[in-house]
């Protein structure tokens, strides 16, 4: 280059010119920056991998960002289910609390911010934007290195690496390396699965664009595009389109199922551009909607977001069996509980509802093997492309799923970096347990799978605590609810003879009230489908009177039981304002009936009502209720499950504090706490609001001592996890954990502490 002036350079002529390339080596290297993708590469980089992450957009998050605005959810579902305390943990959990507390409205742009900051805090971490993967090089049936192009830069990266996993949505990373992959659906007679679609309802789910819309106060004229859908009665079920509508929760403007759901992208694109502002003509200029008049439409999603494409053939095929017979798996390293959830293939100019759902009872585990390409052998598979069928695809497609799937992808790359290995090789018994030990240490919720840490000194320590939570009275001084649905609150009951439990009622009319006590089919299980017990109540017109149940049933095992009031539209239950770990009321929203031609099992469902609503139920219990003990926090649980798993204070305890004693002197090189962020509630990261910033159950301020000494004090907690490390490692035969305040008025409460010897 010939410089003829400071500030102008000049470039004779050539025959042809290349791109500038850039060579970059590392252990990982991600394809794809969606949820699964982000939360692969951090959870790879924490555990001391170097990573590249290649996102073939300008944001991170896929349908999840603010091009496509889809809320992140996976097994809570909105709580509609009976997944108890089913919130994805790691990586994700930090993510949705952090979104929550700086986003409570939903706003899609402040969690690109969230998602960009989490993936940029880690050192260990080259973050590619808009850089796409466009070609393999391959040794043997490896990949050598992937070459990128970013068209924001002009730059062509050589990337290279032991390891690689798609994460890309469409799999272009396991398509271009020549790995086996299906898309489309499964007949019944390969697997079995009833539930597998007829050719009418097609193979394939569609993709969807949305719109916002925006109020501005004044009259605001809509002149559609010549390419808008004319004629709204194309779409069937136009007649539900109205002006309080809008972003994901039009999700069933979906078109494209018909079509190659990746080589056609841009014509399903079009497609629903055309659609959207079809209906936006409509609103604005049908005359059906004069609130519309002072509407503007602020936003279109310039991108489709994608359900399905390829699904990449791995060491094992999860199929409907595995998810609604909830079977285990020796390999499981994350966990699912979304419906399996198809849509017709013509979407929305579909005579089909929109969507069909099959339900579980509850979350399924997902094994390691559906992430481990079959063909590739250091590729690993993490998002919607991992092994599954059509159906299984259904249920394991949504983003909070993808996202635990990519945590476990990312744990087990850095695992095969650090000792050697290929994916494949985790799969021995001895090195499964190891990741899946990783995996819970990181927060990771693997249903049915406790922590059995042997490096973790509480193990050996004697636990104690100022108070323990015992429930003998939840008073009546919250609000009293109609019985127009049967409600029920579940108390975390030991084995043995039911207590005896007192409720309060108010009756407007001479009435019978039938009081079950129920429970699931096994500790875990939140579909109350096994009576107990039942008593029934004749009562007069009346407030205020005290019905005490009192039967002779006994509990086989520590499990939660449901108290349930059923039906009854001539009562109303008090409630109480109190609150507590591991203690919730829900009620009877609807049923799933049985239909045994597709698979489909009768449930119950059982949900709660998000806060401020969903009081407890008011009621004392004799014997009380002592389910909270200081040796929760050791027992390899950090959240509730068959039972509350945490320490609980009393409510009128003045210093809540937990103590662990050992007989002689340990070597402290690292602390960690988790807290309750209510893993029930789904926290979805757009669209819809969220009344709290931060769960009231949740520590808010805490001190660590060693004797008497102050060794850590965080003042605004507000995340599950906190790590303590220690440059200078404590040597102490006792450490305490004071909670100085909650976020909320809930009594103090600690789900996990371990505690480790210093790194050598």
């Amino acid at each position: 280059m010939t410089t003829q002036h400071p500030l102008l350079a000049t470039e004779p002529a050539r025959d042809s010119r290349d791109f500038r390339t850039e060579q970059i080596g590392a252990d990982l290297v991600i394809v794809g920056g969606g949820m699964a993708g982000t939360c692969a590469a951090v959870t790879a980089a924490r555990a001391g991998a170097r990573v590249v992450l290649v996102q073939d957009r300008p944001v991170l998050g896929g349908n999840a960002s603010s091009e496509i605005r889809l809320w992140v959810l996976g097994a809570t579902a909105h709580m509609f289910n009976n997944n108890r305390w089913s919130r994805e943990g790691g990586v994700l959990d930090e993510i949705l609390v952090e979104n929550m507390y700086r986003n409570p409205d939903g706003n899609a742009v402040l969690f690109d911010t969230v998602l960009l900051e989490k993936a940029a805090a880690e050192p260990g971490i080259t973050l590619l934007l808009d850089t796409a993967a466009i070609a393999v090089s391959k040794d043997g049936d490896r990949i050598g290195s992937v070459t990128a192009f970013c068209s924001q830069n002009s730059t062509r990266y050589e990337l290279t690496a032991p390891l690689f996993c798609d994460a890309s949505g469409d799999g272009v990373l396991g398509y271009l390396a020549g790995a086996a992959y299906r898309m489309g659906a499964e007949s019944t007679e390969e697997f079995g699965e009833l539930f597998a679609p007829e050719e009418s309802y097609g193979g394939l789910l569609g993709q969807s664009i949305y719109f916002y819309s925006k109020d501005v106060g004044r009259p605001v004229t809509f002149v559609p595009p010549a390419y808008a859908l004319d004629d709204i009665t194309r779409i069937p079920r136009w007649r539900s389109f109205d002006t309080t509508v809008q972003g994901c929760r039009l999700w069933w403007i979906e078109y494209g199922g018909r079509l190659d759901t990746v080589h056609d992208t841009e014509a399903i694109k079009w497609e629903l551009w055309k659609v959207v502002h079809g209906v936006w003509n409509h609103l604005k200029n049908s005359g059906d909607f004069p609130e519309a008049e002072t509407l503007t439409l602020e936003w279109v999603g310039l991108i489709p977001g994608k359900r399905e494409s390829r699904r990449f053939e791995g060491l094992y095929m999860l199929r409907q069996q595995d998810i609604v017979e909830q079977r285990p798996h020796e390999d499981a390293i994350a966990s699912g509980g979304w419906s399996l959830d198809l849509h017709p293939a013509d979407g929305v100019f579909s005579e089909h509802p929109g969507s069909n759902h099959l339900h579980a009872r509850g979350v399924y585990q997902v094994p390691y093997r559906c992430l481990v390409s079959r063909d590739v052998g250091n590729l690993l598979l993490a998002g919607r492309i991992i092994s599954v069928s059509h159906v299984a695809f259904a249920s394991t497609r949504v983003m909070a799923t993808c996202a635990q799937i990519g945590q476990a992808a990312g744990m087990a790359a850095a695992l095969c970096a650090r000792d050697g290995l290929l994916p494949a090789d985790l799969t021995e018994p001895g090195r499964m347990r190891a990741l899946q030990r990783e995996l819970l240490r990181a927060g990771q919720h693997i249903p049915d799978l406790r922590l059995d840490d042997p490096d973790d000194l509480v193990r050996q320590a004697e636990l104690s605590a100022s108070s323990e939570l015992a429930v003998a009275e939840l008073p009546g001084d919250g609000p009293a609810v109609q019985l127009d649905h049967a409600r029920a609150q579940l108390l975390p009951l030991p084995a043995g003879r039911l207590p005896q439990l007192t409720l309060t009622v108010d009756v407007a009319a001479p009435t019978t009230l039938r009081v079950e006590i129920r429970t699931g089919n096994r500790p875990q299980d939140y579909t109350p489908d096994v009576l107990l017990a039942a008593q029934d109540f004749d009562l007069d017109a009346g407030d205020g009177q005290r019905i005490t149940v009192d039967v002779d049933a006994v509990v086989d095992e520590p499990r939660y039981v449901f108290v349930a009031l059923l039906r009854n539209d001539d009562v109303a239950v008090r409630t109480t304002t109190r609150r507590a770990t591991g203690l919730l009321a829900v009620r009877h929203a609807s049923t799933q009936d049985a239909d045994d031609a597709v698979g489909r099992p009768r449930v119950e469902f059982w949900t709660p009502e998000r806060r401020p609503g969903g009081h407890n139920l008011a009621l004392t219990i004799d014997p009380p209720v002592r389910a909270w003990t200081a040796a929760s926090v050791r027992n390899g649980h950090a959240r509730p499950t068959a039972h509350p798993n945490a320490w609980a204070a009393a409510y009128d305890d003045p210093r809540p504090t937990l103590r662990l004693r050992w007989p002689e002197p340990r070597r402290i090189g690292r602390i960690d706490l988790a807290f309750d962020t209510d893993f029930d509630h789904a926290m979805e990261s757009v669209l819809w609001d969220h009344t709290e910033r931060a769960v009231p159950f949740c520590v808010r301020h805490y001190v660590v001592r060693a004797g008497d000494r102050v060794v850590a004090e965080r003042t605004d907690n507000h995340q599950t996890r906190g790590t303590l490390t220690f440059d200078e490692p404590l040597e102490t035969d006792e450490l305490s954990v004071e909670v100085v305040s909650t976020q909320g008025d809930a009594p103090a409460a600690i789900l996990d502490v371990r505690c480790y010897p210093p790194a050598p």
